[in-house]
């Protein structure tokens, strides 16, 4: 293919296939060096980093080679819409999963605990410590047992949003995330 090798774009949360895009020797070592995936542009004949002109770039977190060494897996997190059609993919489908922002949640927790900006309830609890923290993750589970008993579907699903932050916060005071309970599960369907 005259040098050119596939690029398999995938989003490194979702694990939904972004884009196709086809790469050489130098677009392959600009992306290593800069983190942004770079294409070589058949139409364009040249170099082309993706979101050079649209500002959604495609920020590299892992590069794999296939068996044979000849298609390349690019996962990558994206800063916006992929296809220049403005959809999230080049195939049309939407990547983002209600699951994704408890992703982003457990970040938006991580860097309270770093930065514990006044007036957040989040540092509010970690300021409180890890046995207030703990008492309100029993609480909210109670209150969900309680819900779950009821008729009332929105006030059961707001305790279960109330338990499942409380629980990252948990999480993050002891210094793990949801990948380590994750982890774990996996272990134990094997």
């Amino acid at each position: 293919m005259n040098g050119l090798v596939p690029a398999i774009i995938q989003d490194a949360r979702s694990k939904r296939v972004l884009m196709l895009g086809f790469m050489n020797k130098a677009a392959y070592k600009k992306t290593k060096e800069e983190g942004k995936v770079t294409f070589y542009s058949r139409t364009k004949d040249r170099l082309w980093t993706k979101g050079e002109e649209s500002g959604n770039f495609l920020y590299v977190t892992e590069i794999l080679k296939d068996c044979d060494k000849d298609t390349l897996l690019i996962k990558a997190e994206p800063a916006g819409p992929v296809c220049h059609l403005d959809q999230d993919t080049c195939f049309g489908e939407v990547n983002n999963g209600s699951i994704d922002f408890i992703s982003d949640l457990q970040n938006v927790i991580l860097d309270r605990k770093e930065k514990m900006p006044e007036g957040s309830y989040t540092t509010k609890l970690f300021t409180k410590g890890i046995n207030k923290i703990a008492q309100k993750v029993g609480e909210e589970a109670v209150e969900l047992v309680i819900e779950s008993k009821d008729d009332n579907d929105d006030l059961f699903l707001n305790e279960a949003a109330d338990l499942m932050y409380h629980l990252l916060v948990l999480l993050a005071a002891r210094g793990f995330s949801l990948d380590d309970v994750s982890g774990i599960l996996e272990q134990r369907h094997k």
